[in-house]
């Protein structure tokens, strides 16, 4: 199938499922050298007057290395069939492992970072803020203590949405 690329406005995705339920791919570097992590946590939305993903990385993922070098970094959704793939790449390090290949995933470069071929939606995002998030940001302290009993605190980032590309003959 071949890539078609469309408007951020005319995606229709439902983020709480996409997201939540069916989990998605960040990934950061180029073709020849990237890393790839499931994600569960994110948000689709406008800031700054721009299509916009938030993303969420502990400051323990190899794949936050790739994020703080570049410039890009790509959400990739799956169909169900790629479940397995998303859960190896959820639980194994890139550092110790070349997940992606036993994932048996396909990388491509989708205009400043990489992204997966298998993947029936890509959102490229232009990497334009990011904040760590401690404790002392906390509203509601029982956030921290169920989700960070370790201290592993997240960084967020923002990304503007600067392509929005969808597999041919498949549904968003």
């Amino acid at each position: 199938m071949a890539w078609r690329e469309i408007k951020p406005e005319e995606l229709v995705i439902n983020p709480f499922d996409a997201i939540g339920r069916q989990w998605m791919l960040v990934t950061a570097g180029d073709g020849r050298q990237c890393n790839t992590m499931t994600a569960s946590w994110g948000g689709l939305g406008v800031i700054w007057g721009k299509p916009s993903a938030t993303i969420y990385i502990r400051q323990t993922r190899y794949t936050k290395e790739f994020i703080d070098e570049g410039e890009y970094f790509t959400l990739s959704f799956f169909d169900e069939q790629y479940r397995g793939a998303l859960s190896l790449c959820g639980t194994v390090s890139g550092r110790d492992r070349d997940k992606i290949r036993e994932a048996g995933l396909t990388v491509f470069s989708a205009g400043g970072a990489a992204a997966f071929e298998e993947a029936r939606l890509v959102l490229v995002c232009r990497k334009v803020y990011h904040q760590y998030m401690g404790p002392e940001g906390f509203d509601v302290r029982e956030n921290a203590e169920k989700w960070y009993p370790d201290k592993d605190y997240h960084t967020m980032y923002i990304g503007s949405v600067e392509r929005v590309l969808i597999q041919d003959g498949l549904a968003q």
